[in-house]
């Protein structure tokens, strides 16, 4: 698995945001169900926006700083 953000995705899936992270499958849907990182559904998949995903680095940057 790679651990680089893939740039040329819109919507990354759950183990790329894991991988992104460092967080385990059960930390990334935790924090998709406390709204803390947004992700839709397509079928029974579901996705991350890459801007959420950044939105949530960033937020979480200030909150630290």
């Amino acid at each position: 698995m790679s651990t680089a953000l893939p740039t040329s995705h819109e919507a990354l899936t759950v183990p790329e945001v894991m991988a992104a992270l460092r967080l385990s499958r059960f930390k990334v849907y935790d924090l998709i169900r406390s709204k803390q990182l947004a992700s839709f559904k397509i079928g029974a998949s579901r996705r991350v926006p890459a801007d959420a995903l950044h939105t949530f680095i960033q937020d979480r940057l200030r909150e630290a700083a």
